[in-house]
């Protein structure tokens, strides 16, 4: 404002008539020549043209005269604000008018292709019960908005800002098979370039409904699927398709927690269309999560104490099967197991859809225990209270001592018929004792001696009655001892026979059950070898 009311006064000077001029020219190389000492020498008088050169002059050092008092005049004024940065400028100038209502594109004809990318992060549980799976992926998303594009010169060649994800259009993209929402971060933002590309990247702890197939358990492989799809746009609004290669997508463990209990195999990735009901079709994507359990923890908790107590039940059959402890000791092992089993309940997975097979195979388990508690109690039954027992029948011998030693292998089955044939010669040689030393006297049946004995004191003297008196006593007690010791033997002989056919039955039962427990251990082992390697 000074100098404009400086250069208004000195125009009106210069307009005067007469000595105007000349005064002005005065006042005007005066205030330029300043105070400084310099002396004027006196000039002739000039016309108009020495005004028009002195104010030309005076104008072309007015810039500079501002320029050097400007700290002074400037002191008490304001400053102008600086320029505003180029992240506020281009953030208004994209979201000023935009509409994120509708769809980003100028042409409604044209389809908006989102490219969609999927990196499973960690296994955070596996419901069986609820055939429910919980997994935390990192989840990428990008597609073009038209409306977002700029000229990186005009905004300080900027080529990429983050702007809310709330003030921009976002595709409508879910996973159809949600069960839950589960606890995901959430993050405000997503990238846009000046291309128009918008980046929406995201973690999400996804709870979705898998169906689980547990009858491998533990060595079981479970494969859950998760399908991205528009929940409302048909495929000629929004298109789907995948952001890598799917080579790329099926074997990234770059991110994967690999400390837990179930192992990442591979992530397999598929797109396809569906309609409903002949309707317009709709894209998805779908990335198949394929899991295998590391079957270490349940192995070393459930099957091996279980094959322990098989293999002592097998070894209680080296006990002596007329001893009473072999009973007690297969009563042990069922209530033991039986405890392990109460024990182990919680840890099996439960659903109402099947058995796993483990469940089946603690099942069977239990049942041989119980047989070989029964035939236990049965060979001991066998060799215990054999007074009150009849003979072997005849069947019985032929085929237990005979053929089945054959085909057991017994080493010692000779000793079945030596027994058999020294208790009967044995009991021959009493018998034959006792009747050569009564026929001394005359009498071949102890009964006839007494009668004779009765009829002796009318034909003999009376010393040798009493003597053959007490004779005849003498030989009723051996009569009598005799029978005796023939009945015990016979008791001895059914005694013996009835615990060989016990030997023999206990031998062949339990090489049955031996051959059940091998044939039933090796089958379910090939069957979780294969699994395990599938």
């Amino acid at each position: 404002m000074r100098r404009e009311r400086l250069m208004a006064r000195l125009i009106g000077r210069s307009q005067k008539p007469g000595g105007g001029g000349k005064a002005s020219q005065e006042c005007c190389e005066g205030s330029l020549l300043g105070g400084a000492g310099w002396r004027r020498e006196p000039r002739p008088a000039a016309g108009g043209a020495m005004t028009a050169a002195a104010v030309g002059a005076l104008l072309a050092l007015l810039p500079l005269a501002s320029a050097l008092q400007s700290p002074g005049t400037r002191r008490g004024g304001r400053m102008p604000e600086p320029a505003e940065p180029a992240l506020r400028r281009l953030s208004h100038s994209l979201l000023a008018h935009y509409q994120k209502g509708t769809r980003p594109v100028r042409d409604w004809r044209t389809t908006t292709n989102v490219a969609i990318d999927l990196m499973v992060y960690a296994i955070l549980s596996v419901d069986e019960k609820n055939q429910v799976l919980t997994t935390y992926v990192w989840y990428r998303q990008h597609w073009t908005d038209e409306f977002l594009r700029w000229d990186p010169e005009r905004f300080d060649n900027l080529t990429q800002i983050s702007l809310p994800v709330e003030s921009i259009w976002v595709p409508d993209i879910l996973i159809n098979e949600f069960v839950d929402v589960g606890k995901s971060p959430h993050v405000p933002y997503v990238y846009v370039s000046h291309h128009g590309e918008v980046q929406n990247l995201k973690p999400i702890q996804v709870m979705t409904a898998c169906s689980l197939d547990i009858y491998n358990f533990p060595f079981d492989v479970q494969n859950c699927s998760l399908t991205f799809t528009s929940w409302l746009h048909h495929i000629r609004d929004i298109n789907l398709s995948l952001w890598r290669q799917p080579e790329l997508v099926k074997f990234d463990r770059s991110v994967f927690m690999n400390q837990g209990e179930w192992e990442l195999l591979y992530v397999l990735s598929h797109f396809q269309e569906f309609s409903v009901k002949s309707s317009d079709s709709y894209a998805e994507m779908k990335f198949y999560v394929v899991i295998r359990r590391r079957p270490l923890f349940y192995t070393v908790s459930l099957l091996l104490p279980s094959i322990f107590l098989m293999v002592m039940d097998i070894v209680g059959f080296y006990l002596p099967p007329n001893s009473g402890e072999r009973v007690s000791f297969k009563i042990t092992l069922l209530l033991g197991y039986s405890v392990f089993l109460i024990i182990v309940s919680d840890t099996l997975p439960a659903t109402a859809v099947g058995t796993p097979l483990i469940g089946i195979y603690f099942v069977v388990c239990m049942a041989l225990l119980v047989i070989s508690l029964t035939e236990t109690i049965l060979i001991v039954r066998l060799v215990h209270k054999q007074d009150l027992q009849p003979h072997v029948p005849e069947w019985v011998k032929r085929l237990l001592l005979e053929r089945a030693t054959v085909l057991l292998c017994i080493r010692d089955r000779n000793k079945f018929s030596q027994s058999r044939t020294q208790s009967s010669d044995i009991s021959r040689q009493a018998e034959n004792d006792s009747t050569a030393r009564l026929n001394q006297y005359g009498c071949e049946d102890p009964r006839e001696c007494e009668t004779v004995g009765g009829a002796g004191p009318t034909l003999a003297s009376a010393g040798q009655g009493e003597g053959s008196l007490l004779l005849h006593g003498v030989l009723r007690e051996i009569t009598a001892i005799r029978q005796f010791l023939e009945k015990r033997e016979e008791f001895r002989d059914v005694a013996r026979e009835w615990l060989q056919v016990g030997y023999v039955l206990d031998v062949l039962l339990f090489r049955a059950y031996l051959v059940a427990v091998l044939a039933y251990t090796i089958t379910l082992g090939t069957l979780w070898s294969v699994w395990r390697d599938a």
